[in-house]
């Protein structure tokens, strides 16, 4: 520990601080701006200037190691003139167009040019002129001419977000922040650099012009688009959300948020929110009353399981939804005499079912994933899938040199260096998995598992399991592929004995905002699972907060399955265009904005919110119509006042972390299964159509993340098939199919289709990870 003065104040600080950490720590400001606590020392700005006993000159606080007995003033009269020569020297060009600035009332440099700037200016020339570049749909750089170099947004894109997309060009008065040969931003990450701008050079694009900060109202949130459950800060605006700002959090999501999560508010206030109850009589759609509505679903329900049994009904609802509202879903429906309740709509292999010791989880806090040693992280498409774990993952990589291995369908760029890489087909997912283990087996010198005779074994995966031994603190995860793979139970039994072997921790990258929630609110099959619900029809369906064309594993056998049913009801926020065919009655679902709620996120972390907008129209929050169709169904334990009452029933006071959390399993025999035959599909679930509210934000819909999905195979697959990239080709599942344009992707293993789930243009095909066919259109 080092000894530093400050002010006169004395502190101990540890060894490698600088003098802004220490000045941090002991709650002393000193003005900045090219520093920020996530990201490399820059000292460009030198708006941090302070006076350091013996020293000739000012130094900056930012880039001034800590020696011990180092005296600091702050506020002398040398530091505070050269901060006031810095301030002249950043607003000699900067154009002063505070009143149409989308950065006014909460701009860095308009706060400190009150302390630090002069009455008026010396400079009497002309002000340098930056032109404008278009970077995409989400991040405006209309007025570069503000922009004072401090370099953020290059450093957060380096350091970060693992892609240098924006860099500096040129020298002195003609320097710009710009992109490479005009390209776009593209990370999903990229919003951030919005927040991290400190003088309105890069704003919102979706955001300008329409509010200024003090017009705005600040509530807390938590998202409900991947499994961190990121603190969110909603601004609201007239009861109407017009902008999301990440909640600074550094146990979850640090301090930044998702472009899905930043953007998506756009869709609460799309022309596609349904407002009003609607019922299908005789072929045609009519708004109702809910009265009206409740009593007609009422009598569907009790009519169908009068006549054919509680049996004949399923629930399917998103692993999205609250706590609340899957407790309440299948309380609603056990009192119907109906166990087929699920939350799992894209998963196949269901085998684990009664087999699981507690509810899965990740298996750790997800503050540790920075100071992990070693992981392997098996089928899953991580950036994508979760972008703020792949970011934590990186950091590990980066500062802690952690050796980060993965198992994979395809090889995207994570934007990390790794240590080993297995890309495989999805039928040769287990085996990949399994040769990893029996690597680590023979390298531990233990009982080989049984099963794992005959597994051949190469040298990435000895470099795999080399890497979970050697490291300290490591673990294993399973992704969203995996999860939703048709050997999901077999590789969830080998990564538990990876772990076991290597003493790693085993855990599940959970798919959704409330899938471990979902668990403990037993919103879990006492009968049919989400696929044996399609695969044997019912007479009638509750969907809450699903799309099926979108949402489901075979989207196809679920269309076939509610086109034949005698009801089906769809709890929904949107007016959903195909449902209008398959559904009786449309319920007007509030999203999470408008409803208070809980999630529980993938670490087991208890996190739950209020609704920071009344609800549009007449729609309700979901758990609120749950309870009335309780009551008009004339069912006990129904008369729930909050959405409180419900939490606390459900998790029986538990309040930071829930209770029950073990990835263990029993019982499950290992049989690896065989490599497939012919063409093998692998479904992407794209990140901005992962959701009903992404899929709706016009400005996510514009990205390159959204573009329409091709048949992307590599060129020894192509030239098998006598194709050439850019040719039109029918691809086929089953009894549907879709014309998509080929292309040329290396990162597809031989054998293998590409072809993204959850979009209209392939709504029609099958299984996500099925046979498929493709030919010649």
């Amino acid at each position: 520990m080092l000894e530093i003065e400050i002010d006169g104040k004395k502190a101990q600080v540890p060894d490698g601080s600088t003098v802004m950490d220490a000045a941090q720590q002991m709650g002393v400001y000193i003005p900045h701006f090219c520093y920020h606590k996530k990201l490399s020392i820059a000292a460009n700005c030198r708006m941090c200037l302070v006076q350091v006993e013996k020293a000739p000159k000012p130094l900056p606080a930012c880039a001034t190691p800590v020696t011990n007995g180092m005296k600091v003033f702050t506020h002398s009269d040398l530091a505070v003139q050269a901060q006031k020569g810095v301030m002249e020297f950043l607003l000699i060009n900067h154009p002063l167009d505070c009143p149409i600035c989308d950065q006014g009332g909460e701009c860095q440099l308009q706060d400190m040019s009150v302390g630090y700037g002069g009455m008026k200016s010396r400079y009497q020339e002309e002000k340098r002129v930056v032109f404008h570049k278009d970077v995409g749909p989400l991040i405006s750089m209309e007025e570069m001419s503000r922009c004072i170099h401090c370099t953020r947004c290059v450093r957060f894109g380096q350091e970060v977000a693992g892609i240098m997309e924006l860099g500096m060009a040129n020298r002195n008065m003609h320097s710009e922040i710009t992109t490479f040969v005009g390209r776009s931003v593209d990370s999903e990450l990229s919003g951030n650099m919005i927040d991290l701008c400190p003088v309105g050079a890069l704003t919102s694009k979706p955001f300008r012009y329409t509010a200024r900060s003090w017009e705005l109202q600040r509530r807390r949130s938590v998202s409900p688009h991947d499994s961190l459950g990121a603190n969110l800060i909603v601004q609201v605006k007239h009861d109407q959300v017009m902008r999301v700002l990440p909640k600074e959090n550094e146990a979850v999501n640090e301090c930044w948020i998702s472009d899905k999560e930043r953007f998506a508010y756009q869709a609460l206030n799309s022309d596609q929110r349904l407002t009003k109850p609607m019922v299908k009589q005789g072929g045609e759609w009519r708004e109702v009353p809910w009265n009206v509505a409740l009593d007609y679903v009422a009598h569907g329900l009790k009519d169908i399981s009068r006549e054919f049994g509680g049996d004949a009904l399923a629930a399917l609802a998103a692993p999205s939804s609250t706590l609340e509202e899957l407790y309440l879903l299948q309380k609603l429906m056990q009192g119907l005499g109906c166990g087929n309740v699920d939350h799992r709509p894209r998963q196949q292999d269901f085998t684990s079912d009664g087999k699981r010791v507690g509810t899965p989880w990740l298996g750790m806090r997800l503050a540790e994933l920075n100071n992990l040693d070693a992981a392997l992280v098996v089928g899953s498409f991580l950036r994508k899938d979760h972008p703020l774990i792949a970011q934590r993952l990186r950091q590990a990589v980066r500062k802690g040199g952690a050796a980060l291995s993965l198992i994979d369908l395809s090889a995207d760029d994570q934007l990390v260096p790794l240590h080993a890489r297995l890309t495989v087909a999805p039928s040769q997912l287990a085996q990949t998995l399994a040769a990893v283990v029996k690597a680590a087996a023979q390298q531990k010198g233990v009982e080989l598992p049984a099963g794992l005779e005959n597994v051949q074994v190469c040298e990435q995966a000895k470099a795999m399991a080399q890497s979970l031994i050697e490291g300290e603190k490591k673990a294993v995860f399973l992704g969203n592929a995996a999860q939703q793979s048709a050997a999901a139970t077999q590789l969830h039994a080998l990564g538990l004995q990876l772990a076991q072997i290597t003493g790693a921790t085993f855990g599940f990258l959970g798919e959704a905002a409330n899938s471990v929630g979902a668990q403990l609110a037993w919103a879990l099959p006492t009968g049919a699972n989400a696929r044996q619900m399609f695969e044997q029809p019912r007479q009638g369906y509750v969907l809450m907060g699903v799309e099926p064309e979108f949402d489901c594993a075979n989207p196809q056998q679920a269309l076939a399955a509610l086109a034949q049913a005698k009801m089906v009801v769809l709890f929904s926020a949107f007016k959903h265009e195909p449902a209008l065919a398959y559904a009786d009655v449309l319920l007007p679902m509030a999203p999470f904005t408008e409803t208070s709620g809980t999630f529980v996120n993938t670490e087991g972390r208890i996190q739950s919110f209020a609704g920071v907008v009344r609800p549009a129209g007449d729609a309700r929050p979901a758990w609120k119509i749950l309870r009335v169709l309780g009551n008009v169904l004339d069912l006990e334990g129904f008369g729930y006042n909050t959405s409180e009452e419900v939490r606390d029933q459900v998790l029986g006071g538990a309040s930071e972390f829930a209770t029950g959390l073990d990835n263990g399993l029993n019982g499950v025999t290992l049989q690896l299964p065989q490599a497939g035959q012919g063409m093998e599909r692998i479904a992407d679930v794209p990140i901005h159509f992962a959701d009903p509210m992404a899929r709706r934000a016009p400005a996510l819909q514009r990205t390159r993340d959204a573009a329409a999905p091709a048949a992307r195979m590599a060129a020894a697959t192509l030239a098998q098939l006598g194709l050439q990239a850019g040719d039109l080709v029918r691809v086929r599942q089953g009894q549907g199919g879709a014309e998509l344009a080929a292309a040329l992707d290396e990162g597809v293993p031989a054998g293998c289709v590409r072809v993204a789930a959850a979009h209209a243009s392939t709504a029609a095909l099958g299984e996500m990870f099925g046979a498929i066919s493709v030919e010649r259109a």
